[in-house]
């Protein structure tokens, strides 16, 4: 690890100001993949802005029902949130589902959105990488690809987006608040998180010098009935090797609202818009959730080893929503 310089911001604004000043300066909140990153040498920072104590660790209502929560707020803190735990119950179980307890403790809503793939051949340094050297090469096509994408994915780049929290937020159309020199703005996470095409080394849409404020939830009641569910090889800590955020709203047997999410399945949360359409509208019932299923993954692309996943997401789909809708009958 080569030496960098260390300061703590006392606010927003000089914070932003710190990161303009340097381009290879680099925020730290919780640190959890930021310095693993840089003792792999992935990352080489020259400096590190401290950003834990800005006034960016709370969790307050928005008028209808939703929720903002700063940027600083621990994953720890945000599962274990009533309001969240109430409104958005996915969410809390996505976090839970996301890291050990004392990661947990430490990792930051912020961090997690920008946490970088856990991809074998972006992580060291001695193999080829388009990620993290544009155009030297994805050996992850014709080697190690077993828990890679099968949506979205290109000649490229096939490393999938590890995060939990971000699938969640993708279901419920979570907008990320930022703060830059020229003034505050927003993206809504469909459009932070960028399509992989040519460009994998391009990750989000967020300007240059950007900070990551805060996380907005717009009201949606049918978030309230809301489950996450992840597959993994152990129960313990573990990557995803695919994952769904499920809302369902059933009346008189007909599907009115349903929002999905996948992860572990492409470089960027997963929003299901295509099984979203199937399901709105139609009876509720195992045909017709496999139904949505199957529409989604019509696009899948999957690489000789990790084709399972297509029965894997299938088969959750199913089994998440028939149990999100028996729930509600009872």
């Amino acid at each position: 690890m080569r030496e960098f310089d260390y300061q703590r911001a006392s606010d927003v604004a000089g914070a932003v100001a710190l990161l303009g000043a340097d381009p290879d300066t680099r925020f730290l909140g919780g640190g959890t993949n930021l310095v693993d990153l840089m003792k792999t040498g992935v990352e080489r920072p020259t400096r590190l802005v401290d950003i834990r104590e800005l006034p960016l660790d709370e969790i307050e209502s928005t008028p209808g029902g939703g929720l903002r929560i700063g940027a600083t707020v621990t994953n720890g803190d945000l599962a274990a949130h009533p309001e969240v735990r109430r409104r958005y119950p996915a969410l809390a179980q996505a976090v839970l589902a996301g890291a050990s307890g004392q990661l947990r403790n430490m990792a930051t809503v912020g961090g997690n959105l920008l946490q970088r793939t856990r991809c074998g051949y972006f992580s060291d340094v001695t193999r080829p990488c388009n990620k993290r050297e544009p155009g030297s090469g994805c050996p992850a096509i014709t080697g190690e690809h077993r828990n890679h994408a099968i949506l979205g994915a290109s000649d490229h780049c096939v490393a999938v987006h590890p995060s939990d929290m971000a699938v969640a937020l993708a279901a419920f159309d979570a907008v990320v608040h930022f703060e830059t020199a020229d003034g505050a703005g927003e993206l809504a996470l469909a459009d932070f998180y960028l399509p992989v095409g040519d460009t994998p080394h391009r990750e989000t849409a967020l300007p240059p010098g950007a900070l990551i404020t805060g996380i907005t939830l717009p009201p949606a009641p049918v978030a309230a009935h809301s489950r996450y569910r992840k597959v993994r090889e152990r129960a313990s800590y573990a990557f995803a090797l695919g994952s769904l955020a499920a809302a369902l709203d059933v009346r008189d047997g007909v599907v009115r609202d349903a929002r999905l999410a996948l992860g572990a399945v492409a470089s960027r949360p997963w929003r299901a818009a295509a099984a979203e359409r199937v399901l709105v509208g139609a009876p509720a019932g195992a045909e017709t959730y496999a139904a949505a299923a199957d529409a989604e993954l019509a696009a899948a692309r999957p690489l000789p080893h990790n084709g399972y996943k297509v029965d894997l997401i299938r088969n959750l789909v199913v089994a998440v929503l028939t149990e999100l809708a028996e729930e509600a009958a009872r």
